[in-house]
């Protein structure tokens, strides 16, 4: 008899509405969720790298069509990116003795502002920044569109990861 309510209870527990959402990509994503739409990303930084607004824009969207089982679409959706660039610089980060820089960091900062309809208590405002160091001595146009890649990858990590 123990036994046989034991069984009982289990089969409850098993059949109640109780469910997870998991994936493999580490995205948890609500089932009421279905769109998603990402706004071009406006430069407003004080250098203009000329493709930055559309790297980060495609680069976001490759993330949410590769990661998450959302539709992308280009009205506002159930979830929405929108964003500005506010920084685009360099500085030098370590000087010579001769007073040179020999190393020098470019840094670039995005204002991101995500809603997400089927949950407002998940919506945010952030500023997101990165950077990369690299030789003075080459120079930033040598070495600026791997650069940029890298830190617009690093970018959008960080705002997949935060929405």
């Amino acid at each position: 008899m123990k036994v046989l309510l034991i069984h009982v209870l289990l089969i409850c527990i098993l059949f109640t509405g109780c469910t997870v959402n998991y994936s493999f990509t580490g995205a948890s994503i609500p089932p009421q969720l279905e769109t998603v739409s990402v706004d071009y990303f406006d430069n407003r930084a004080q250098v203009i790298y000329p493709s930055l607004s559309q790297d980060i824009t495609d680069a976001l969207k490759d993330m949410l069509q590769a990661r998450t089982r959302l539709r992308l679409i280009n009205e506002p959706g159930d979830a929405d990116f929108e964003g500005v660039i506010t920084q685009y610089r360099t500085q030098p980060v370590s000087i010579q003795a001769d007073e040179q820089a020999n190393l020098e960091r470019l840094t670039i900062g995005i204002q991101v502002t995500y809603t997400n309809a089927a949950d407002p208590e998940q919506n945010f405002e952030a500023t997101f920044s990165r950077h990369e160091d690299y030789d003075a001595r080459i120079g930033l146009e040598a070495v600026e569109a791997d650069l940029v890649k890298k830190i617009v990858a690093q970018l959008v990590e960080d705002i997949f990861n935060r929405a």
